[in-house]
């Protein structure tokens, strides 16, 4: 069965919410949101797998969030193991996620990820505001390509 969601990448990007040194308030407050809801026990998660927000751009082939993968325990995540019974990834890459290790400091959680980037939102510094400005040329890509559906 090929996989039709992609692995992580080798290191989270710069301005995955769940990276340490990515500035607070990049992200709009529904998807800080998102990352506390993967901390609940397994039968409480998200069923949906979390992707990268900025991945394949110019490709409708996505792939699972590195940070996401680094920040979680893998075998704990619903999402993870429903992908696989659903063929949404394979079995390949549902072993990447699980051993996957970042190789740049994330926080422990989601909801320490979520605390610090909401944290920003009302007022970000220069180097969140060139993310964002950097996101939005990305969103207008993804928008005008298709790649959203």
């Amino acid at each position: 069965m090929s996989s039709s969601l992609r692995p992580p990448a080798q290191r989270p990007c710069e301005s995955c919410p769940y990276r340490r040194d990515v500035p607070a308030g990049i992200w709009a407050s529904e998807e800080y949101a998102k990352l506390r809801r993967y901390d609940a026990e397994t039968p409480d998660q998200p069923a949906g797998l979390f992707q990268c927000h900025q991945a394949d751009a110019d490709s409708a082939v996505r792939r699972v969030c590195a940070g996401w993968a680094g920040c979680h325990e893998g075998e704990e995540l619903l999402a993870l193991r429903l992908a696989v019974l659903d063929g949404c990834i394979d079995a390949a890459t549902y072993r990447t996620v699980v051993e996957y290790v970042s190789p740049v400091p994330l926080f422990p959680s989601g909801s320490e990820a979520a605390a610090h980037g909401g944290a920003g939102i009302a007022a970000p510094v220069k180097e969140a505001r060139r993310l964002i400005n950097k996101i939005a040329r990305h969103a207008t890509t993804w928008c005008s390509n298709g790649s959203w559906s």
